[in-house]
Formats: C-alpha cells, sequence, structure tokens
C-alpha cells in the first residue's frame, strides 16, 4: 500500500498577505476557493513538489504561526537561498549541524537543535547530502527548512 503525503493545512491569519507571500516564494497557485463569508481556501504548490499546502478561513483551528519544520528539498541550497533573498524574502544564512555524519553510518543517525542550538555556519564541509540547511518563516511564523540533497538514502 502506498501513502503519500498530499496536502499539508498551514495555519495563517491573513489569507491575502500568506497568498502573496507563497507566490512570491514561488509556489504556484493551484486553488483560491471561497464557498461562503465563512470558509476561503487557498492552494500553492512548491515548484517540483508533489506536496502542497492549504490555507484560509475555516481551514484549521491551529494557532497561525505554529506549523514549524517544514521541509523543503533543494539539490543547491546556496542557489536555492540567493534565489529566494533575490525575490526579497529573509532567509538565514546556510548552515550545518554539529553532529551530522551521514557518511559511513546507518541512516536515521542526523540529529536536528532547536533554533541555534548546535548549529554551524556553513554549508556541511563535505557537501554531505542532508548536511546544509537555511530557514525562513512567512508572515505568521510558520517555519520553514531548505535542506540540501543530491544523493538520496537508499530506498527513497
Amino acid at each position: 500500500m502506498e501513502l503519500k503525503l498530499e496536502v499539508i493545512v498551514l495555519p495563517v491569519s491573513d489569507v491575502d498577505r500568506a497568498k502573496a507571500f507563497y507566490e512570491k516564494v514561488g509556489f504556484r497557485l493551484d486553488l483560491d476557493k471561497t464557498a461562503n463569508e465563512d470558509w476561503r481556501g487557498v492552494q500553492v504548490t512548491p515548484p517540483g513538489s508533489e506536496c502542497s499546502i492549504i490555507f484560509g478561513n475555516g481551514i484549521t483551528s491551529a494557532a497561525p504561526g505554529s506549523a514549524q519544520g517544514l521541509y523543503l528539498v533543494v539539490s543547491d541550497i546556496e542557489e536555492a537561498r540567493a534565489k529566494l533573498v533575490d525575490r526579497g524574502i529573509e532567509v538565514s544564512e546556510i548552515f550545518h549541524d554539529a553532529d551530522f555524519f551521514y557518511h559511513g553510518h546507518e541512516a536515521g543517525q542526523v540529529t536536528h537543535h532547536l533554533e541555534d542550538q548546535q548549529r554551524l555556519a556553513g554549508p556541511q564541509p563535505e557537501r554531505a547530502s542532508y548536511g546544509s540547511f537555511c530557514t525562513f518563516s512567512d508572515p505568521d511564523g510558520n517555519g520553514w527548512v531548505l535542506q540540501e540533497i543530491t544523493e538520496r538514502l537508499p530506498g527513497r
């Protein structure tokens, strides 16, 4: 049985502001539908992704900005960051995790830490796949992580 992640619900406070932000990031607008004065849904999809995000009025009771750790995979972290910055998106500097040790070890041993804890400046020194990151947030504070992956783990 295949289980494919299709849509992630994102809590936002201002639908038009969120829509403008995600279009500025480069997400494709799939849907902007209003059913009545209490319900509006906007669906956008990151370029190259099969999974979309949906936000709007009457979509979720979660607090705006409470979605954190939403990963977007890129093949070149420096290029992806530069493109976002060129679009006017505030993006962190590139960093890598002090405890990262992918090469020669079993999958699942990569650690991730909150905010700046155990983060070192710059890309992972060997540019190991899964090892370099940068972050940005939408206007409500929903947190996104760009992760550089150039070679997938077996079975992925």
